[in-house]
């Protein structure tokens, strides 16, 4: 299984963004992902078309079932 967190804000145009990070953990906790939220907000590190992120809105880790076939 490979899971993925998905994370928006919201920009200083307005508009939601979202950041995605392919391979965490399972057992994320909510507080883990705020604090990870909040400092992405506070380090103003990312610059959108729509401006800097501002404010969190939603998070989510979704799970992912892979599965590979050999062909010839």
């Amino acid at each position: 299984m490979e899971y993925v967190l998905t994370m928006t804000f919201l920009t200083s145009g307005g508009l939601k963004s979202t950041l995605s990070i392919n391979g965490v953990k399972p057992n994320l906790s909510k507080d883990l992902i705020n604090s990870l939220m909040d400092i992405i907000v506070a380090k103003n590190v990312f610059l959108t078309k729509s401006g800097e992120l501002v404010k969190k809105e939603s998070a989510q880790v979704t799970e992912r079932k892979i599965t590979k076939f050999e062909v010839a």
